[in-house]
């Protein structure tokens, strides 16, 4: 059997309580984060309205049907085949507080949300176009280019034009090389543009 050293065990001890403190940290993380407090404050939320709408539905909306249909409340209602007891009542209940649940949410909830997001939302501006005077398609009103036709409709930029000059200029080296020949043209008498006198 091993002994550890006296040294060792703080090392040990530290690297344990490191290792369960980051997995601790990512669990905190985890059940701070917007989308799991959201989730569960709509879950209460809509616990809380259920039963809202239950009692809504029981206590006041039941009995209104029950004034104009005799019945207040449609559990009683069963129907029994062979020995067997259906509960049609409860069912009907269940379906009224369905239908009346989502008629409240849809009305009370969705619609005036609805309303309040089309009222703030911006719609979305179409980018200025011009017509291209080569092809006649539609392109950005800034475009130098026609990305149709390739067709050149303004100066290029002045970036763009300085890199052209670059380009098109020689390099130094092709210079030296032309200023040699130019030379070595001369000194030998073959200038072509050079008169001589013999």
């Amino acid at each position: 059997m091993a002994v550890m050293a006296t040294d060792d065990r703080p090392r040990m001890r530290a690297r344990l309580v490191g290792g369960l403190g980051g997995r601790l940290g990512g669990f905190k993380k985890f059940i701070l984060r917007g989308n799991v407090v959201d989730l569960a404050v709509g879950i209460v939320i809509g616990a809380a309205f259920t039963g809202v709408v239950q009692s809504l539905v029981k206590g006041i909306i039941t009995p209104l049907i029950g004034i104009f249909g005799g019945i207040p409340d449609f559990s009683a209602w069963t129907v029994t085949v062979n020995g067997s007891r259906f509960l049609i009542g409860d069912f009907i209940n269940a379906l009224l507080s369905f239908v009346i649940l989502a008629a409240v949410v849809y009305f009370l909830v969705v619609a005036p949300v609805n309303r309040l997001m089309d009222k703030y939302r911006s719609e979305p501006q179409p980018a200025p176009t011009k017509e291209c005077s080569e092809c006649l398609s539609k392109i950005p009103q800034l475009a130098r280019r026609c990305a149709h036709c390739s067709a050149q409709l303004d100066l290029p930029s002045e970036a763009v034009q300085e890199v052209m000059r670059r380009i098109a200029a020689p390099s130094g080296e092709d210079v030296a090389d032309s200023a040699a020949r130019v030379l070595v043209e001369r000194l030998q008498g073959t200038d072509r543009g050079m008169v001589t006198d013999h």
